[in-house]
């Protein structure tokens, strides 16, 4: 398959030893930010191609609930959870907080900083308001471990409207790097996750990082597409490209010890384009921190405004097509 590890490939660095265990990554945060459980950290509605081949309006809650159990190296999300397990029916009052405040929409996202069936972040008697909440909608992305599909997921399936798609961090194929994540998964743990969901009638969205520490930026990009390969190669029907980034302290400290640096916008391009000529599935690429993009040379603006179209109409956009980014 399109999507098979060539291990001859893999690069062994020495830092690869270091043991970057869920003490090391504790050790190096910051403080959390405060939060209020009765509502989500955040909500919106962006632009996003569909499943139904259209660009529509998604609706994305950002829930708040206690912190998920593993200690990814590269992740910040922490940063906006709780201590404890959030109370009974605080959740769906957060749902109930942003739906009143945002349009109606054809999809929603339900995002909670981890595992949407982690009984300690989603208490599980949540489960049948949550689903009455999105009864009118097309379909409901959730995020989860691989490892956390189960029954619940499969249950809380069978209770929901609309289509179920769960989104899972696959992160990354270069086996070395992806057990240095601190994630707690393999491969095969992902690819039989991806076949549970198709089992029941639910689609799979992969959660990509470019150039996650450990790899130079041509080791990044060609890792980033061999993901996008394998991803696709097992099911799953969206990929989100990410650009590895700071902000949680641990890729601070690989950053000034020299084993990560950011990786470049043109990388992401070069990785996007990569996905959608393979004409598998949807993939976007996160532009969450190069909205500066906007406001620098000519270039950078064009570069920009690529992205954005590709994202919006999965077509690869010829870099001598120019379109502002707001059309």
């Amino acid at each position: 398959m399109s999507g098979a590890i060539d291990a001859c490939s893999i690069l062994f660095m020495p830092d690869l030893d270091q043991q970057l265990d869920d003490a090391w990554i504790l050790g190096r945060r910051g403080p959390k930010n405060d939060v209020d459980p009765n509502v989500p950290y955040a909500h919106l509605v962006e632009k996003e191609f569909s499943p139904r081949g259209v660009c529509e309006d998604v609706a994305t809650i950002f829930l708040t609930n206690r912190e998920c159990p593993y200690r990814c190296l590269m992740c910040d999300l922490w940063k906006n959870t709780t201590d404890t397990r959030v109370a009974v029916g605080q959740i769906p009052r957060q749902i109930r907080y942003a739906l009143d405040r945002l349009p109606a929409t054809r999809h929603i996202k339900l995002y909670n900083s981890g595992n949407f069936f982690d009984p300690n972040a989603i208490p599980p008697e949540d489960d049948t308001e949550i689903a009455e909440f999105v009864a009118d909608v097309e379909t409901i992305v959730v995020e989860s471990h691989p490892n956390m599909i189960g029954r619940r997921c499969y249950a809380f399936n069978d209770i929901t409207e609309p289509d179920v798609h769960v989104a899972m961090g696959l992160e990354t194929v270069h086996p070395e790097v992806l057990s240095k994540l601190n994630k707690r998964m393999t491969l095969d743990d992902f690819g039989r996750a991806v076949a549970k969901l198709r089992e029941r009638n639910m689609q799979a969205r992969a959660f990509i990082l470019l150039r996650p520490p450990f790899l130079t930026e041509d080791e990044g990009v060609s890792w980033a597409k061999k993901s996008v390969d394998f991803a696709f190669d097992v099911g799953v029907e969206c990929c989100a490209v990410i650009p590895t980034r700071g902000g949680n302290g641990a890729i601070e400290a690989l950053q000034r010890s020299g084993q990560f640096a950011t990786p470049a916008p043109e990388s992401l391009e070069e990785v996007l384009r990569h996905g959608l000529s393979l004409n598998q599935g949807r993939v976007f690429a996160d532009l969450w921190d190069l909205q500066y993009l906007q406001h620098g040379t000519a270039k950078q603006r064009q570069r920009y405004d690529r992205l954005i179209r590709m994202n919006l109409t999965q077509r690869i956009v010829d870099t001598n097509e120019h379109e502002p980014s707001g059309t």
